[in-house]
């Protein structure tokens, strides 16, 4: 394929380091940055915070700072963190950047001028952790679902945004495109909340500037600020130059949301109501993954379980830490992490597949053949197997990719890994090398080059998912150059490419097997 590929992360909120859950959207959406750029497909990758709103003011309010302190140091500890996990991102957006301020200003008296907005008293119950009043479907025994925390009954005058009569519109469209919201039973969820009996009713967007300074100021209205939510969706068209910006057709047309399941209701619901109401395109795809539990509890400040990526990246590389949050989370559902399952799955697939395919192969190439990759000969049915397996596996990848289901994509290399694994075993070029005779020799050189052709497509195969790991293998193949301008899955497909003679190098183990970390007393 070769159209625009459009990205976003959710813009995080700016109450707390980053922790494993933001770690694992932004890894998944820098793999799937990476993968399109590879495709040949102009590729842009958004990012970035959400800085307004009530949380904030009262963060700062209980520090004694400015509501801006607190967003810049998050901001930044965002962004430093990020930069230094080498996140490929194109834009790091904050809502308090000047052209998001005027983009939301401009939407908001859009809308208002479409009579889509209005102002009424109302009283109900609200949750400062969410922002917002709350339904009976968002509370369990008289607390917030997703904060565990009592909603305080408030009564004041606000603006609403009439959203309730387009959810008719909203679940025909969703029913007439099942692919819209992904994977399917967050398309069902969004079916359910739009059916109930209670109602989502329509939206809030407004807050008082007695109460909550901290915000966008309504345009039409200098006495109140924009409700966070509103002014967090525009960040996804503000990145873009909506409406007119020179790429604004070219890539929202191509644009995909990846985000935890629990903001679905603005995103599956709120969003596409505005952006109808606005006369902008959908989305191509909300793609929902489900939380990390660490050591099966929620992550939580209080639980202090977090999980700093830049920790996990000092203790085990940051490239292996990609891999296992990659490829333990199957894409939608919930997943839990424990270091002991961390260092499982590095020592399983990283040291003892990967890792060990590159140390064998390699050090019999020294050995066998002057530590250059050999000449080979014709092949027979075992090469051709493997030959034939690389581009039916990077076809899986790219289709999986295409699906956001990014562990199964991994799950088809390390397969084909395994396949060449056995390969080996099979040809015991070892033993061969030491029966001499001609046919023993050319049994040597076509199984090494075998081999390190299988390398050369695992790498370019694994780059978007392990960015340092993949040049590594290429230059020890003594090809160090072979990611500039790589085409995925085309170039895979190309077998034979590594030319005879090429010098290689050994090198230390890719991944040093770990030891388990001891358990507790």
């Amino acid at each position: 394929m070769t159209g625009a590929f459009y990205v976003t992360t959710p813009i995080y909120y700016v109450n707390a380091e980053p922790h494993i859950g933001h770690t694992y959207t932004t890894v998944v959406v820098d793999t799937l940055a990476r993968y399109h750029r590879m495709a040949g497909e102009p590729t842009f990758f958004l990012t970035g915070t959400d800085e307004h709103g009530e949380k904030v003011a009262e963060v700062a309010e209980q520090r004694g700072e400015t509501p801006t302190a607190v967003a810049d140091r998050y901001s930044k500890a965002f962004r430093s963190t990020w930069d230094e996990l080498g996140f490929s991102y194109d834009r790091f957006i904050r809502t308090t950047d000047p052209d998001h301020v005027a983009m939301v200003q401009l939407i908001l008296q859009k809308v208002y001028d479409a009579g889509e907005i209005y102002f009424q008293e109302y009283e109900g119950l609200y949750c400062v952790g969410c922002e917002r009043f709350l339904t009976e479907r968002d509370m369990a025994d008289g607390l917030c679902r997703d904060h565990d925390r009592a909603p305080e009954r408030r009564k004041e005058s606000n603006y609403f945004f009439r959203i309730a009569k387009h959810f008719n519109w909203l679940s025909d469209t969703i029913e007439k495109h099942p692919d819209f919201i992904r994977p399917p039973g967050f398309r069902k969820e969004t079916l359910a909340m739009l059916r109930e009996e209670s109602g989502l009713g329509d939206l809030c967007i407004s807050r008082p500037k007695d109460r909550l300074s901290w915000g966008i100021e309504l345009p039409f209205d200098g006495d109140y600020v924009c409700y966070v939510w509103f002014d967090a969706l525009i960040n996804y068209l503000t990145a873009v130059g909506y409406p007119d910006g020179p790429d604004f057709e070219r890539l929202w047309g191509a644009a995909e949301h990846v985000i935890g399941k629990d903001i679905l209701k603005p995103h599956a619901i709120f969003w596409p109501i505005l952006l109808r109401v606005i006369g902008a395109p959908l989305f191509r795809h909300l793609n929902v993954h489900g939380h990390w539990n660490v050591d099966k509890r929620k992550v939580s400040k209080s639980l202090g379980n977090m999980i700093s990526p830049l920790a996990m990246k000092q203790r085990y590389g940051f490239d292996a830490f990609r891999y296992v949050l990659l490829r333990d989370m199957v894409f939608g559902l919930d997943a839990n992490f424990t270091e002991a399952g961390l260092v499982a799955r590095i020592n399983a697939d990283l040291a003892n597949n990967l890792g060990n395919l590159v140390s064998r192969t390699l050090n019999m190439t020294a050995r066998y053949s002057g530590g250059r990759v050999p000449q080979p000969g014709a092949p027979d049915d075992l090469e051709n197997e493997i030959a034939e397996a690389a581009p039916r596996t990077a076809a899986q990848v790219d289709r999986h990719l295409r699906r956001c289901e990014v562990s199964r994509a991994l799950e088809a290399i390390f397969g084909f890994l395994d396949g060449v694994n056995r390969y080996l075993e099979t040809r015991a070029p070892w033993k061969a090398a030491r029966d001499g005779g001609e046919e023993a020799k050319r049994l040597v050189s076509t199984s090494l080059y075998t081999a390190c052709e299988a390398l050369r497509v695992t790498a370019l195969m694994i780059a978007p998912f392990l960015p340092a790991t993949a040049p590594a293998i290429l230059e020890r193949l003594g090809i160090p150059g072979a990611l500039e301008g790589a085409r995925l899955p085309d170039d895979v497909a190309r077998w034979g490419v590594l030319a005879p003679g090429t010098p290689t190098v050994k090198g230390p183990a890719l991944f040093p097997r770990i030891e388990p970390p001891a358990e507790d007393a």
